[in-house]
């Protein structure tokens, strides 16, 4: 149905999984572990923009908001702030870097960490601490963002994602038996910390193309594709910033593949992103040659998933009222950006030229004040971007703030792609 907001994943740490503080009361336990012996922790999520966002505490600080990533190998706070106050035990500098247009960053690693998420301890952990929240991942989730972690989270538990429920279920891999109406099995490998498949084929006319792909939680987008001699550009392409990597901003195309065919199941005119090579496709080339592109969670949604990287399966079990919504994108030619008191006020980060919005006389900074006469900051910006996708032909108006002046705008939703 709806693709929420940019892709903001794709973080990818070149860092190995690093290891740090407890409490008294863990003192003997280390590493992941669901507390009181339990088999089985329910942890509630939020999502926004297509992202899993679950509560995290560091040792004693507030209850922080971490993205969930299939693959990133360690603990990143990306928002040095969050635990300014915390009396961190820091050892050494280190580069991260990863997908974008930009450089290498600079973090500092600390030690012996005690993470909490709901029941689920972890003990004698190290974190990486970025030195500036250079990526600002808040203004694009819209929601306060002080980090990124998962791939120990799945390694050490097997993990269900039920996105209807808005729960992850953790369960003690001795105790997690596969059931047949759990829903369709599918073989991963587990390569570099990442969770690869190859039963995504993408499908035009008589034609099969099988690929090779990453299943990537902390990607919001259905598909992101490396263009090859195999896979080319659709004929119908608009230019968008993708996202944001590790090392900047991700830049590419967007267009439609005519159908795929995930393990069992079809889905039709999917919206797939395709990086430039020189911000996504080269670095990632340099780290796996037989990637392909990932799979994120504009296409997960639709089923409940459960990963078991121990036993290398993932599960699938469609929820077919999401498995049949149609896939769609922006119509306005807006980007957003929030800032302000709990991201809830909204600026035109960029408006694509020739669109309805820049048709309409819209601009870069523009600040929206209300949509459709509802005051933007009743919504969230995964709402709004909700509203831009409701189809083709409806009729937008938005009053907006600029240097100081009320403006008034309308267009009608268009389909680009």
């Amino acid at each position: 149905m709806k693709q929420f907001g940019l892709l903001i994943g794709l973080l990818l740490s070149c860092l190995g999984a690093i290891a740090g503080n407890d409490d008294q009361h863990n003192q003997e336990r280390y590493g992941y572990f669901i507390d009181k012996n339990r088999k089985q922790a329910r942890i509630p999520f939020q999502l926004h923009s297509n992202l899993i966002i679950v509560p995290i505490r560091v040792n004693n600080s507030d209850t922080l908001h971490f993205i969930l990533d299939t693959g990133v190998s360690s603990v990143i706070i990306t928002d040095p702030e969050a635990l300014r106050k915390q009396p961190l035990r820091y050892t050494r500098k280190v580069k991260l870097s990863g997908a974008g247009e930009g450089g290498q960053l600079m973090a500092s690693v600390a030690i012996d960490n005690l993470l909490s998420m709901g029941p689920m301890q972890a003990t004698h952990q190290n974190i990486v601490v970025l030195d500036d929240d250079i990526l600002h991942l808040s203004e694009y989730v819209g929601v306060p963002i002080h980090g990124i972690f998962g791939y120990e989270v799945f390694n050490n538990f097997v993990v269900t994602i039920d996105f209807q429920r808005k729960e992850l279920i953790l369960t003690n891999p001795k105790s997690y038996r596969y059931k047949r109406s759990q829903g369709f099995r599918y073989p991963i490998t587990i390569q570099d910390t990442k969770p690869y498949t190859d039963v995504l084929a993408l499908l035009e006319g008589n034609k099969t193309l099988p690929i090779r792909v990453v299943i990537d939680t902390g990607a919001g987008h259905a598909l992101l594709i490396n263009r090859s001699e195999d896979v080319r550009l659709p004929d119908k392409v608009i230019r968008a910033q993708l996202g944001r990597g590790l090392s900047g901003v991700i830049n590419g195309n967007l267009g439609r593949i005519e159908k795929i065919r995930l393990g069992n199941f079809e889905m039709d005119n999917v919206v797939a992103s395709f990086p430039d090579s020189s911000s996504f496709g080269l670095k990632i080339a340099q780290q796996a040659s037989e990637r392909n592109g990932n799979i994120g969670c504009e296409i997960l949604r639709r089923f409940r998933v459960t990963f078991n990287y121990q036993d290398k399966y993932l599960v699938l079990k469609p929820v077919k009222r999401i498995l049949k919504q149609t896939f769609e994108h922006d119509m306005s030619g807006i980007e957003l950006k929030a800032r302000g008191n709990n991201y809830r006020s909204f600026y035109i980060a960029k408006v694509i030229d020739d669109s309805p919005a820049g048709m309409a006389g819209l601009r870069d900074g523009d600040e929206i004040l209300f949509i459709n006469n509802t005051p933007a900051g009743e919504m969230s910006i995964s709402e709004i971007y909700k509203v831009l996708q409701k189809g083709e032909g409806k009729e937008i108006s938005m009053l907006v703030r600029r240097n100081g002046n009320v403006v008034f705008a309308s267009f009608a939703l268009k389909r680009m792609i």
